[in-house]
């Protein structure tokens, strides 16, 4: 079933669920058992990560050196796969440009079609450590418009309009390379008239932040849901990793908080989250999305505490 469709059908609001491809060496088995308890809460679709090869460079004995690929997790193909035929619950695999030329992502939209998988989440993705600024490989696509845009024409050339649902990122607090919130917006826009259906948007802390981002978004003719993104702080130590690698603001309360009581960072992260999920489910949004980073437990008890 299509995501849009999961969106407007009549009934309560519901929780989704973004997963990481385990590392190399986990077994299939392992895998769906941290899932399976989600499934108490049925989430209606997972979102499946794609994480780019990445590179090392090996000497050889003449002292030259050989740069060889180097792909340390599960293809999130084979999660996807692993997930729908154990769980009643769409796969939405993500689909990035950093790293693919248009070939590779045309055989994955083959892939994800001869699977069965009809959503589909399109990424520009993140720049290769090192690199200052996101570097799009030669014969690939450099931003997720185009990306969108490569989908529908996939579509169709191959007779299949409509075969895929697709979703976008979006950020309430801004893109860290955007110059400002309304150039960052334009650029949202050109992804929904590209033919996004749904946007997911980044993780925030302050509700008051994603309700202005939607009211942006439908003043600036951005007329598709926007599904709110959650992560509950687990750590002290997440107060400044997280507004580092997410580019997100943190609120002050909270920060005092954590800080005046760094030994409860887990339970006071919990807690917070899910008043922010109460707070979400009470002025109606469709579904809330849960970036579940390996760490379940605590985004278990905010859905037994809220859905």
């Amino acid at each position: 079933m299509r995501v849009s469709d999961l969106l407007s059908a009549p009934g309560r609001a519901f929780p989704s669920l973004e997963i990481v491809p385990p590392p190399k060496g986990m077994t299939r088995t392992e895998l769906l058992d941290g899932i399976r308890p989600f499934m108490e809460f049925s989430p209606r679709f997972i979102n499946v990560t794609c994480h780019r090869d990445e590179f090392e460079y090996r000497p050889e004995a003449d002292g030259s050196y050989t740069r060889r690929t180097v792909r340390r997790r599960i293809s999130e193909t084979a999660v996807c796969g692993a997930v729908q035929s154990e769980f009643k619950v769409e796969v939405v695999p993500h689909l990035i440009c950093g790293g693919a030329t248009a070939e590779v992502i045309e055989s994955q939209l083959y892939d994800f079609r001869f699977m069965g998988i009809g959503n589909v989440m399109a990424l520009r993705g993140d720049s290769l450590e090192g690199e200052k600024r996101f570097v799009p490989t030669k014969g690939g696509y450099a931003h997720a418009d185009e990306l969108v845009s490569a989908i529908r024409s996939f579509e169709r050339e191959t007779g299949t309009q409509g075969a895929f649902c697709i979703g976008v990122g979006g950020y309430p607090e801004k893109h860290f390379e955007a110059p400002n919130p309304e150039t960052d917006l334009e650029n949202l826009k050109r992804k929904v008239d590209a033919g996004a259906d749904y946007i997911i948007t980044q993780m925030f802390f302050d509700n008051r932040v994603y309700y202005d981002f939607v009211a942006r978004c439908r003043a600036a003719g951005i007329t598709v849901p926007v599904i709110p993104g959650l992560k509950p702080i687990s750590s002290l130590r997440q107060v400044a990793l997280l507004p580092e690698t997410f580019s997100i603001d943190i609120p002050v309360e909270l920060t005092d908080e954590l800080s005046a009581s760094p030994e409860r960072a887990y339970e006071i992260g919990r807690e917070w989250c899910g008043n922010q999920c109460r707070d979400l489910l009470a002025h109606g949004v469709p579904a809330v999305h849960f970036f579940t980073m390996g760490r379940p437990d605590n985004i278990l008890e905010i859905l037994r505490a809220c859905f």
